[in-house]
């Protein structure tokens, strides 16, 4: 607690006052919190992805900083007054109060003090904002660029130059107290393997460990992780079971889906039934357990020396959820052979076909593929017309061809950006094979020879 107000005094974060009239002054309590490892599982994780892809392919590593206190060093405009910590009420004027000068952790106006300040501190010291992702910047000298990445008080950054990196390292320390972490090794959650062959982004602990929370160490392996005969509904007639334990399963599940695309289907289909689990429902995500006692070391691996090239892959699953019909569009973006953002979600409306359902898929594998495009345009990567590889050459006709009213009128309209990108030439429709169609892997429950196929290939 000392420790803490020496830390507030060192930074000039207060300066005690007599309290203006009409004043009311916030409260402070102190709040003592054993953090439990490094989970933070809130920011865009595409964005990280894409830096490390696009940093194992120019072959070098990225570094990782913390800021000390960061909150501390975000200035506030509004006049904001606190009272005086207890315990540590000043014993001549114990009716005073703080006025703030700098942010506290708790305030709403914290992060964005605090970002406000690193941004100016950037932009001061050369760099250029990204132009869609805020919280990537760039310097760029002669023919080396300096990339860094933030999330609230961790940066990761990197460069083919050596000394662009150690020259940012000690710009910031000259400018915040911070540790320098060396070599990025584990981010919000995520293990990364940095080697010469490529980066490996995984999560083997935290999958032993909820394998262990959940009493599934000891559980029998299964090669996939949702049987093909599997067909979950509301099952209103089965034994209800521990509500907030099942809530606990899907919730470290999700999680892990961060980079386990394999188990996006299952645990999606299964996180449904969040509001009323039965028997049913928990044996099919004890089942997900029991898959990931037999991969726990599965990840994703990012080639280095690969020239990257972007593409997408679109599906759907035609009114295949059970509750109200509705379609699931399931879609995956690579950057050559690196899987870099996947999604598996319902969507807004039901689909009177599966041409439809197609379509708006692809649809939303578009309007991913064009903020990838932007914001691999900051990294000096530009692709042209990008290739949507969809298996339905009916939605294929409908994207291409303006004159099929009668079958496509009822599609809503906001999906119709997806022929006009196409027109304009920002992406080109190409059609897949079933076999080779990656997305079909968030689709349905799949046998183990082309689920281990799309696997592999994803």
């Amino acid at each position: 607690m000392h420790e803490e107000l020496e830390n507030f005094e060192r930074n000039h974060v207060w300066d005690l006052v007599e309290p203006p009239p009409n004043c009311r002054p916030i409260s402070t309590k102190w709040i003592f919190k054993n953090k439990q490892g490094d989970f933070a599982p809130v920011t865009r994780l595409e964005a990280i992805r894409i830096l490390l892809a696009f940093a194992a392919s120019k072959g070098f590593k990225l570094q990782q900083i913390d800021v000390k206190s960061a909150f501390l060093n975000g200035f506030i405009e509004e006049e904001v007054y606190v009272r005086q910590p207890p315990g540590f009420e000043s014993a001549k004027f114990p009716d005073r109060v703080f006025k703030l000068s700098k942010a506290l952790h708790g305030l709403k106006q914290a992060p964005r003090a605090w970002y406000a300040r690193l941004k100016s501190f950037l932009l001061k010291s050369g760099f250029v904002m990204g132009s869609v992702g805020k919280t990537l910047f760039l310097l760029s000298h002669g023919s080396d660029t300096l990339i860094i990445q933030i999330y609230v008080d961790d940066i990761i950054f990197g460069s083919s130059s050596h000394a662009l990196v150690s020259s940012f390292a000690e710009q910031m320390s000259r400018e915040f107290e911070m540790s320098l972490m060396g070599e990025l090794q584990f981010f919000l959650g995520l293990q990364i393997n940095q080697g010469l062959e490529g980066t490996f982004v995984h999560q083997a602990k935290y999958t032993r460990d909820i394998l262990k929370k959940f009493n599934m160490g000891d559980s029998k392996p299964m090669t996939t992780p949702m049987s093909t005969n599997t067909a979950l509904d509301a099952d209103e007639d089965g034994e209800a079971v521990d509500q907030k334990e099942f809530r606990g399963m899907i919730g470290s599940l999700l999680y892990l889906t961060a980079t386990r695309p394999d188990i996006q289907f299952a645990v999606c289909l299964c996180a449904l039934y969040q509001a009323s689990p039965r028997t049913s429902h928990r044996q099919a995500v004890k089942r997900i357990f029991r898959y990931l006692k037999f991969t726990p070391e599965l990840g994703l691996c990012y080639s280095s020396g690969s020239s990257l090239s972007l593409r997408g892959f679109s599906d759907a699953d035609h009114a295949g959820c059970r509750i109200d019909r509705k379609s699931t569009s399931n879609t995956c973006q690579l950057l050559e052979t690196s899987l870099v953002s996947w999604s598996s979600r319902n969507q807004a409306s039901v689909a009177l076909s599966t041409t439809e359902a197609e379509y708006v898929a692809a649809a939303s594998c578009c309007s991913q593929l064009l903020w990838m495009n932007a914001t691999l345009s900051d990294f000096g990567l530009g692709f042209g017309r990008i290739p949507l590889l969809v298996d339905s050459t009916s939605a294929i006709s409908v994207a291409k061809n303006p004159f099929l009213h009668s079958r496509t009128k009822h599609i809503d309209v906001r999906f119709y950006f997806l022929r006009d990108h196409y027109e304009k030439g920002d992406i080109y429709l190409v059609h897949v094979v079933s076999e080779n169609q990656l997305a079909d892997i968030f689709t349905k429950p799949l046998e183990f020879d082309a689920f281990a196929h799309l696997r592999v290939n994803a």
